[in-house]
């Protein structure tokens, strides 16, 4: 195995990981895993021919490894739980909540402009509320209170 072949595989480990924490919904979509993590590897070694050092070069892979993925619905759900619902939902069971809870909670997300920046904008408290009252409901109608 040559060193293309390691930091490739090495760039799509490194989403697979990232996916199974924060957006476990893709985790299946290996078309976005092996696209994603060839064209990191490739930016890297491109990087590195254009004269870069390997922090500067692995900062610009991960630039395109990660585009478009920094905000996660999974983690905010996750964040809500813990925050607002602990005594409903334990902590150590949040993420298989959130898991089960993303394709009911879709609908409440679409409303928003969802980007790698989303969470520090002024709509992010806005979602956090909205996905609070939807949880809140979904938790009485099941009964976990």
């Amino acid at each position: 195995m040559n060193n293309t072949q390691k930091e490739l595989s090495w760039f799509k480990l490194s989403l697979l990981h990232f996916l199974y924490e924060s957006h476990p919904e893709l985790t299946e979509d290996t078309n976005l895993i092996n696209a994603r993590g060839d064209l990191a590897a490739e930016t890297y070694s491109e990087a590195i021919a254009n004269g870069h050092n390997h922090q500067e070069a692995e900062e610009l892979a991960h630039d395109v490894l990660y585009k478009g993925l920094h905000f996660s619905k999974h983690d905010t759900l996750v964040t809500v739980i813990w925050n607002e619902f602990s005594g409903e939902i334990p902590m150590d069971e949040a993420k298989e909540y959130a898991i089960k809870l993303l394709p009911k909670m879709e609908a409440v997300f679409s409303k928003y402009p969802l980007n790698d920046e989303f969470a520090y904008s002024t709509h992010f408290s806005s979602l956090y509320t909205e996905l609070t009252g939807v949880l809140s409901i979904w938790i009485e109608e099941n009964e976990l209170q």
